[in-house]
């Protein structure tokens, strides 16, 4: 009897749903819902551009929306039955949690607090916890806690903690009345089996945003949280004290939810699981091999195998070094950019008039490196990696008043291609060997010029994943083995997800000219994004203008 697994991917603006053959990766059905709420799924507050907020709602209607419609798209395909579906599996951005009350309902669907932003599912994006995400970092070294080494040093405004000390501060009648607070990947499986707030939660997004590490058991000790907030404290006896990989099993389809699906009456649900680790199991992340998730923003995800006995490695500037979070078994290495596809938008939508999309991605694509003079700096949301600043902003050296919109887009693609290697070059420093650097996303599915950049800029050959929904199916994967398709997840990749048959071969000129930008952007990033203000830059715009010429000369 065949058997098959549903992925289900909850993105920053609507929800994915991938019905995939546990046999051979075969995609039968999908569909895609866009939450209704806010401005694309967003709720913001016009006084503050650092919010980002998201309706529960939305994610409880897109469950079973995006499975029916993924299930009506199945219809047709030879031998596809919805009794065959053995499992679910889940993923979501993070950290996205929200505040529940006892019964694991979400306060923003409460009468009460009804419109209430605070109340709502605090996005991923939302930056506004940015001074309490400093406070948490001074007040761990101020003590000489070890808290921090596990996330590269330092807390981000975009992780739990800083979140709900912000809401503590913002809306104390809120964070009063909250039960409890639960990561998105932890609360769709809640829904999908009625676990409430007993569902089982993920360490993906416990290691990597809520500070969760088995050493020390669990969570940050609440003598450290109260010096913050004695609510933070007393907060923590409420929430878990230990997580789980997401090959495991956290329940079954909740039964009236299952017959109004169509569904069996034994359909496992795996524990949840962050986006960016769900798309690195669906590209075949493995050791060596690092993937990166191009979309709006960017995460590197790595895998490496554990020292029998040794502590996690501290990498500075890395979101984190967690057991099991992406691969069971492995240390879950990851890291990203704040912005990529979101600086392309903004340039294009905000800066370039009427002029259209795709020629202004092509016109920059006939440009040869160096010879616009250009150089950017890619932190126009801050900087997530190495620096974790999210106060950094964006840069542009070298124009000129003959300088054309294609040239300053390419040169902001430059730039995230330069963080990147940046990315690459500390994660090689501590000890990650990469051998083979696999894409997947939104990016990497509609833009070969952005994947040929990339695989210049870093001098390493690049492939794409198979599927132009990796994230999906790196969940129908952690699906296929909660439900007994698999064994593991290694054998479950091994027969789900693969690469498509183009790689993309750095070339050797562009990656010579390319060598000496990134010793310019370099200079840039250590002298906007540290403390040291002994460097000098007076040396930059003239490179720039050198190779320029050199470069225009060539051509």
């Amino acid at each position: 009897m065949a058997k098959y697994a549903i992925g289900l991917d909850f993105g920053t603006s609507s929800v994915r749903a991938l019905i995939v053959d546990c046999a051979d990766g075969i995609e039968v059905g999908t569909s895609v819902w866009n939450y209704p709420s806010g401005s694309n799924g967003i709720l913001s507050d016009p006084k503050n551009p650092e919010v980002a907020r998201q309706a529960p709602g939305d994610y409880v209607q897109g469950i079973c929306e995006s499975i029916r419609l993924a299930l009506k798209d199945s219809k047709g395909h030879d031998g596809f039955s919805a009794k065959d579906i053995v499992g679910i599996g889940v993923d979501t951005t993070a950290s996205t949690p929200m505040p529940l009350d006892k019964n694991g309902s979400p306060l923003a669907e409460s009468d009460k607090f009804k419109g209430r932003l605070d109340a709502q599912a605090w996005l991923w994006k939302d930056h506004s916890s940015y001074a309490e995400a400093e406070e948490l970092t001074r007040l761990s070294d101020s003590l000489g806690a070890s808290y921090m080494q596990m996330v590269g040093g330092s807390y981000s405004s975009e992780w739990f903690w800083a979140k709900a000390l912000r809401c503590a501060r913002d809306s104390s009648d809120v964070f009063d009345r909250a039960h409890t607070w639960m990561e998105l990947c932890d609360f769709v499986p809640s829904q999908l089996t009625g676990a409430g707030t007993d569902i089982k939660r993920g360490v993906c997004a416990a290691g990597h945003k809520w500070l969760y590490n088995e050493d020390w058991g669990g969570l940050p000790e609440a003598q450290f949280l109260s010096k913050l907030d004695p609510r933070l404290g007393q907060l923590r006896d409420r929430l878990y004290n230990r997580a789980w990989p997401s090959d495991q099993i956290c329940g079954t389809v909740e039964t009236r939810l299952a017959k109004s699906l169509g569904l069996g009456t034994d359909v496992k649900v795996a524990v949840g699981c962050i986006d960016a680790h769900s798309g690195a199991v669906g590209s075949g992340v493995g050791p060596g091999t690092m993937v990166k998730i191009l979309g709006t923003s960017a995460c590197d995800i790595m895998v490496v195998a554990p020292e029998k006995g040794a502590p996690l490695p501290f990498v500075p500037g890395l979101s984190g070094v967690v057991r099991d979070s992406v691969l069971p078994g492995y240390l879950g290495f990851e890291a990203g950019q704040a912005a990529v596809g979101d600086i392309f938008d903004w340039f294009v939508k905000n800066m370039c008039g009427q002029q259209s999309h795709k020629k202004l991605f092509e016109e920059a694509g006939k440009i040869r490196p160096g010879t616009s003079g250009l150089l950017a700096l890619d932190w126009n949301n801050g900087n997530r990696c190495v620096l974790a600043d999210p106060r950094l902003t964006g840069l542009m050296v070298g124009q000129t008043l003959s300088t054309t919109p294609p040239e300053v887009l390419r040169a902001l693609i430059e730039a995230s291609a330069f963080g990147a290697l940046m990315i690459i070059e500390r994660m090689e420093q501590y000890g990650a060997k990469i051998d083979t650097i696999v894409a997947c996303g939104g990016i990497a599915e509609k833009s070969p010029f952005i994947l040929q950049i990339l695989a210049d800029v870093t001098g390493r050959q690049i492939a794409a994943s198979r599927s132009n929904q990796s994230c999906a199916l790196g969940s129908a994967i952690f699906g296929a083995v909660a439900g007994g398709a698999h064994s593991s997840v290694p054998a479950a990749q091994r027969a789900m997800a693969g690469l498509k048959d183009k790689v993309y071969v750095p070339d050797s000129r562009s990656t010579k000219v390319y060598g000496r930008l990134f010793a310019c952007y370099k200079a840039l990033h250590d002298a906007f994004g540290r403390p040291d203000k002994s460097i000098s830059l007076g040396w930059v715009m003239k490179e720039l203008l050198i190779l320029r010429d050199l470069t225009r000369s060539a051509t």
